[in-house]
């Protein structure tokens, strides 16, 4: 897969995200024919290194989710069209709750089950009028004993645990990074119900989206 360009807003009339549907897209990923909900976005106002998979994966880490166990994905990537021309693009990865062990809780969330989302980034250019909000698509699974299938209700409950976790301001484990997180409810985005929906869970049609800020563990500011 091509390494994807993260543009940077220039002020802050950069819309948080451009709606997906005028360009071809879903709010729904794709996965054997149905699809999991595009339930969380992190605007594209939000710090710029916040929406690289690294930077995605330090602030993951920060609020206590992960890359997978040992770094090893089982299963076909999911894929999105988020309406930028970019078509159907494989998931940047995905990160699991890591039950404040960073380096090995995956595992455990791998064997248990638990909250987990997955990421794409949005990506158009500057005379598009936006660029580089992240898309997630969180769940609730169950254990490996039940093939990691979603729990009843798991789209908005690991959309609201993710968001949960998420808010306030929380430090990253190993830099010298905290980050500070702000939500709000869209609706009018995705459908509620279950038509097209993995498992046939019917979810809410809220997505949050979120603002996420970087700061110097000096900046004692709020």
């Amino acid at each position: 897969m091509a390494t994807q360009a993260i543009p940077t807003p220039s002020s802050a009339t950069v819309p948080d995200f451009v709606p997906v549907a005028p360009g071809g897209g879903s709010m729904l990923d794709k996965s054997a024919g149905l699809g999991e909900p595009l339930n969380v976005i992190i605007s594209a106002r939000s710090h710029p290194s916040v929406r690289t998979k690294a930077g995605l994966t330090q602030w993951a880490q920060a609020i206590g989710f992960s890359t997978e166990c040992l770094g090893l994905h089982l299963g076909t990537p999911q894929t999105a069209n988020l309406g930028d021309g970019a078509g159907d693009v494989d998931e940047l990865g995905v990160w699991r709750a890591d039950f404040h062990s960073p380096l090995l809780g995956t595992c455990l969330e791998s064997l248990i089950g638990g909250n987990h989302f997955r990421a794409w980034i949005q990506n158009f250019n500057a005379t598009a009028g936006s660029g580089g909000a992240v898309f997630l698509a969180a769940s609730q699974e169950e254990d490996s004993t039940q093939h990691h299938n979603i729990v009843p209700n798991g789209y908005n409950l690991g959309r609201d645990n993710l968001v949960n976790a998420a808010l306030g301001t929380h430090q990253h484990p190993f830099l010298p990074y905290k980050f500070v997180t702000t939500s709000a409810d869209l609706t009018g985005l995705l459908a509620p119900g279950a038509e097209g929906v993995n498992h046939n869970i019917s979810q809410d049609g809220v997505v949050k989206l979120l603002t996420v800020d970087r700061r110097s563990t000096f900046d004692f500011g709020f």
